[in-house]
């Protein structure tokens, strides 16, 4: 069985091309505790996950309240909000490369409005560069989380809104008392998606940064594969994927169960 084979490799010193390899036992997720690259990487990744989730999910709730109304332009702005989500990821992290660039035009727009005292190094600045990673990813996705908190505010019965308003409450308490609880099944895809998504997150870190300036924003997934395919340390990097299949098993696992009670108790 290939996976349960690649398991077995965590277990060794394989380097990817020499056949004979040895049993290590333990060591190399003994290392990951020693390794200050691993332990960064790994709090990247929860760090970068975390964020996308809260960030995203906000943009996406925020931009579907903003178009659930009756104004004309509202399906055009859904096809516009929505259109980031559909280009390809790396076409997307290439195009953000070349806007965040030093010379690029984001910097370029800063100068021509006044604001040369907010050019920055986006992505070479360790401060700025994570952020930066995360400001793209809710760019792209925040139009898919939108959509999906759309459809949930499309199902909920009109007469509810009409009872609501009949007790006189304002459109905060509306949204608080009847379209929050009723939007919860939309709440559990979302996060889900979004949390699952920013753990396994390669493809726009690769292409926007390469897990640098240094290690500022190795996660992960870039770090098992500059052990795997730069240094030659496959055994080590596949404990790596071992110990990043676990903690999206276990995120996705025990996020389901907390947000599939929630959605029963607002049911």
């Amino acid at each position: 069985m290939p996976s349960a084979r690649g398991v077995y490799y965590a277990f060794t010193d394989w380097d990817g091309l020499d056949p004979s390899f040895s049993f290590v036992g333990l060591d190399n997720f003994v290392e990951m505790t020693r390794d200050p690259d691993a332990r960064q990487a790994i709090w990247h990744t929860l760090l970068i996950a975390v964020s996308i989730t809260i960030i995203q999910n906000g943009f996406g709730l925020a931009l579907a309240l903003g178009v659930n109304t009756m104004i004309k332009s509202r399906n055009l702005l859904r096809v516009f909000l929505f259109a980031p989500a559909v280009i390809t990821p790396i076409v997307t992290a290439y195009l953000w490369r070349n806007l965040l660039a030093p010379d690029g035009a984001v910097n370029s727009l800063l100068g021509a409005v006044g604001l040369d005292s907010w050019q920055q190094n986006w992505l070479g600045d360790p401060d700025l560069a994570l952020w930066s990673i995360v400001g793209v990813i809710v760019w792209q996705f925040g139009g898919y989380s939108m959509v999906i908190f759309l459809a949930g505010m499309q199902s909920i019965p009109k007469d509810i809104y009409d009872a609501a308003a009949i007790d006189g409450t304002g459109p905060v308490r509306r949204f608080w008392s009847v379209t929050r609880p009723l939007l919860a099944p939309a709440f559990t895809i979302n996060l889900m998606l979004s949390i699952i998504g920013g753990i396994k997150l390669f493809d726009q870190v690769y292409a926007l940064t390469g897990g640098g300036p240094g290690h500022a924003t190795d996660t992960l997934s870039t770090l098992i594969y500059k052990d795997a395919f730069t240094l030659g340390e496959f055994g080590y990097s596949i404990a790596l994927a071992v110990v990043l299949t676990v903690v999206v098993a276990v995120a996705s696992t025990s996020q389901y169960f907390v947000l599939a009670r929630n959605e029963r108790a607002a049911s």
